[in-house]
């Protein structure tokens, strides 16, 4: 008969092929069977569990599909707490499979995870001898049907015993979101056929609804300019009238016509305070219309709320609203809109205090790096950088681990996660200095997964949102500091090429490994400059600070 962590294995298979993880007592068993099975499922190892789950996270992000992350109990499991916090939070849903305590009781050793897990948002389901397959499947539904992260524990004691026999439960898919009311729908339409100044707006959750098509025609119908939220970013590809990223990684221009904006139709983004810009991003007296799947908007700008799926009611809206024969503001605003999200300072050669200043470094990197790329994004300062300077192809190709819960250093194990989702791609890292020495043991994971890649590591000898916060407001700096770390050193000892890049002239050496096709793993350590503050976190300064 097959164990119970076959049983689970098999209850798996037919939605999983991805399992990140660092093998240990609690999950020994349950890695043994799935690398019993190398033809339906990879596993990855990572170096840390915070990693495992960080992988799976972005392997959702990238592909759209679920991955597992595997990781002991006890300590494995409490090491992997904070991504699973941000998978929570970011409504990704993944299953992490954990060892737990045996069934006969808590060992000194063993803590209440299925508590831990619940004070993050995430549902724990524990298996049984007698109903591996059912709760497997069950925990899986949830994951999808709900969008959240999920804990399937393993009792100790379970882990290799004889599981009962069970057939596999049918698998289940959650069924469409209600649509909004016609009515409603006649009055969105009618409100959006009589703006003279209409905006879309999309987000992430637009484009894991397949919306593109619908937005892009109803935009054109209406003669609207179009954004997107960060997570949304390259939704509509190079069309003439898309502005770009909204809110605090905008450029001027862009910022300035989102807020000329009458009707704002919001699809598929939460309108956080960092899309908003702390609420200065649309006309005080302009209508937003949000549509998301959640129960009611989510802030305090929406004035009109339409719950249902973007695509959906995106269709709905093009099939209502009427032609706008007149005078077309996607017509009017065609040139000011032009390349509006790349209309921002070039940057100087190099910063007053002789290191590199971030702007110029991305415009030049943006002209080497590979058209096929997949950004991953760690978190810190430099994280408007490449967003607002390099080309994002798609939503999927921008990856951010960490935004939602607001940590740094799970770039590395991001990275690992698109890596394999999108092995044709360049993946471009950016990190900074501080969040790849708390990741780094996964350095060496991203490096023995990756096909092709590009780390830049954004290395301001410190912390640099702190400095840019706190050190401003005379808080002392020393906790602040880091000592200069030469990473392409390390890059080269784990197997890498490494180079340091103290000025752009210094870019010409790799200029031929960028243009080619050759696999491996570049990193390219960057000596930027703490004196470039970027726009976004001076915004959060002043409001910080009550100078907005």
């Amino acid at each position: 008969m097959a164990t119970v962590s076959a049983r689970i294995v098999s209850a798996l298979q037919p939605a999983v092929t991805e399992v990140f993880g660092v093998m240990g007592n609690g999950n020994a068993h349950f890695l043994d069977a799935v690398m019993a099975l190398p033809d339906s499922m990879h596993y990855t190892a990572v170096r840390h569990e915070a990693g495992a789950v960080a992988a799976a996270d972005a392997y959702f992000r990238a592909s759209g599909r679920l991955a597992v992350a595997t990781t002991t109990y006890g300590a494995g499991f409490t090491n992997a707490l904070t991504p699973l916090a941000e998978a929570v939070q970011a409504q990704i849903p993944l299953v992490l499979v954990v060892g737990d305590a045996p069934t006969t009781g808590a060992r000194p050793w063993d803590v209440d995870q299925v508590h831990l897990a619940k004070g993050l948002g995430a549902t724990t389901f524990t298996v049984s001898a007698t109903r591996a397959l059912a709760v497997t499947a069950a925990a899986m539904d949830h994951a999808l049907r709900y969008r959240q992260a999920v804990v399937l524990a393993i009792p100790y004691d379970l882990a290799g015993m004889e599981a009962a026999h069970e057939d596999l439960p049918p698998t289940t898919t959650a069924g469409p979101l209600a649509m909004p009311h016609a009515d409603d729908i006649e009055r969105i339409a009618s409100l959006l056929s009589a703006a003279t100044r209409p905006l879309i707006l999309a987000g992430r959750g637009a484009w894991v609804s397949g919306a593109q098509d619908a937005a892009t025609s109803l935009a054109e119908r209406i003669g609207a300019l179009t954004a997107t939220s960060g997570l949304g970013a390259g939704f509509f590809g190079d069309n003439p009238t898309g502005l770009g990223i909204a809110g605090g990684w905008a450029s001027e221009r862009t910022a300035r016509l989102i807020g000329q904006a009458d009707v704002v139709l919001v699809l598929g983004a939460r309108l956080n305070q960092f899309t908003t810009r702390f609420g200065h991003s649309f006309d005080s007296s302009a209508s937003v219309v949000q549509v998301d799947v959640e129960t009611g908007p989510t802030a305090p700008e929406v004035t009109d709320y339409l719950r249902g799926d973007a695509r959906a009611v995106a269709e709905a809206l093009l099939r209502t609203v009427d032609r706008v024969t007149d005078q077309r503001w996607s017509d009017v605003a065609a040139a000011d809109a032009h390349h509006a999200h790349h209309a921002r300072d070039d940057g100087d050669l190099t910063a007053p205090d002789g290191r590199l200043d971030p702007r110029s470094l991305c415009r030049t990197l943006d002209r080497l790096l590979p058209e096929d790329r997949s950004i991953v994004q760690d978190g810190g300062h430099f994280i408007g950088w490449a967003p607002g300077y390099f080309r994002v192809p798609a939503p999927n190709r921008l990856i951010m681990v960490g935004t939602a819960y607001q940590t740094i250093g799970l770039g590395l194990p991001s990275a690992v996660g698109a890596a394999r989702a999108l092995p044709e791609s360049t993946v471009v890292l950016c990190t900074g200095d501080g969040g790849a020495l708390m990741a780094l043991a996964d350095l060496d994971s991203f490096i023995r997964t990756a096909r092709r890649a590009v780390i830049v590591v954004f290395n301001d000898a410190a912390y640099g949102a702190e400095i840019h916060q706190y050190a401003v407001r005379g808080i002392h700096p020393g906790p602040m500091m880091i000592d200069e770390v030469d990473f392409a050193a390390l890059a080269i000892a784990l197997g890498a090429t490494g180079r340091t890049i103290r000025t752009l002239a210094d870019l010409d050496g790799v200029k031929d490994w960028l243009a080619s096709d050759d696999d491996g793993v570049l990193l390219l350590d960057c000596k930027v400059s703490q004196q470039v503050v970027a726009p976004y976190m001076e915004e959060i300064v002043a409001v910080a600070t009550g100078g907005r």
